[in-house]
């Protein structure tokens, strides 16, 4: 149990990187809390956004393997809105106040879902440059909880976290992807009431995703084969959505392949960050793109070309 919390990732990762707090709205009860690390002087970070489960910690293998890599990310976690515009709004005021212009997005499951509605958000004056889209979808309504999201306010947090568990894994899994879902589960009990009523809010009210708004941002789907909470329509349905999107599979990973399989996670992020390398869009500085890095990549590639002709 609680195999993460005590690995030495972990600890270092809570050792080195400070967990900031941002105000940006008229209401001080709203905090943003971020990790952000890596070289400050890039503009175009890559930011991760949780699940309704998930704080920001959710992403610490990422931040230290792109970190490592010479990409500036951060992780954040919300505060609590109770409707998508107003977090629109607030995640573009945090932008501001970051004086981060264009941003490429991570987002899982909610995360994913906000990233696709933020972008599509401020299409007319463009914040997202690139998404990448990890076991999300692009309708509320596959989750049939449309007509009870007005009610999340009112329930106690035993109920609120009754309903989240209910989507975690049930049966066999492996060790990693064991040691992610108590990883979650932990989360999920640091989280209050209102933090995980608004979440649920996000999550289930009456929304979707109009891509026509966001059909030149540049986009990676993972996803993975495996159980997970999303059916094969939600996924059919991201595939139809977005027909020029990278598609990175996993074979395996459940709902939290960002904890359990981490390392092929951040390999096709930084496939799909590669493309802006040299541009100023860029999430790494041009000196940190090392031999090395180019290398791991075109093998990475290559393994996946011959897998796909095996196919």
């Amino acid at each position: 149990m609680e195999e993460i919390k005590v690995s030495p990732d972990y600890n270092w990762f809570r050792s080195t990187v400070p967990l900031k707090r941002v105000i940006v709205d008229d209401d001080d009860s709203k905090v943003w809390s971020l990790y952000d690390a890596g070289p400050k002087n890039i503009r175009c970070p890559i930011i991760f956004l949780p699940p309704v489960s998930g704080t920001a910690e959710v992403f610490f293998q990422q931040v230290l393997a792109l970190t490592g890599w010479g990409y500036r990310v951060i992780s954040l976690q919300y505060p609590i809105y109770w409707d998508l515009i107003e977090f629109c709004d607030g995640f573009r005021k945090l932008l501001d106040h970051l004086q981060l212009d264009k941003v490429h997005l991570f987002g899982a499951s909610l995360g994913g879902f906000l990233a696709q509605k933020f972008a599509e958000y401020t299409h007319k004056s463009p914040r997202v440059h690139s998404l990448v889209l990890c076991n999300s979808f692009s309708d509320t309504s596959i989750f049939n909880h449309t007509w009870t999201a007005n009610s999340f306010w009112l329930m106690p947090a035993f109920m609120l976290k009754k309903i989240v568990l209910g989507n975690f894994a049930k049966g066999p899994v492996d060790t990693k992807m064991a040691d992610a879902i108590d990883f979650m589960v932990d989360r999920l009990e640091s989280l209050n009431q209102s933090e995980l009523a608004s979440r649920l809010t996000l999550n289930c009210q009456n929304s979707y995703v109009e891509p026509h708004k966001i059909k030149d941002v540049t986009v990676t789907i993972i996803d993975v084969f495996d159980q997970s909470a999303l059916s094969v329509e939600a996924k059919e349905e991201m595939y139809k959505l977005y027909p020029n999107a990278r598609r990175a599979h996993l074979k395996t990973g459940g709902n939290f392949p960002y904890l359990s399989r981490s390392a092929e996670v951040n390999l096709y992020i930084q496939i799909h960050l590669r493309q802006f390398h040299g541009t100023r869009y860029a999430a790494i500085s041009s000196d940190m793109v090392s031999a090395e890095e180019l290398e791991v990549q075109e093998s990475h590639l290559s393994c996946n070309q011959d897998s796909e002709d095996e196919r």
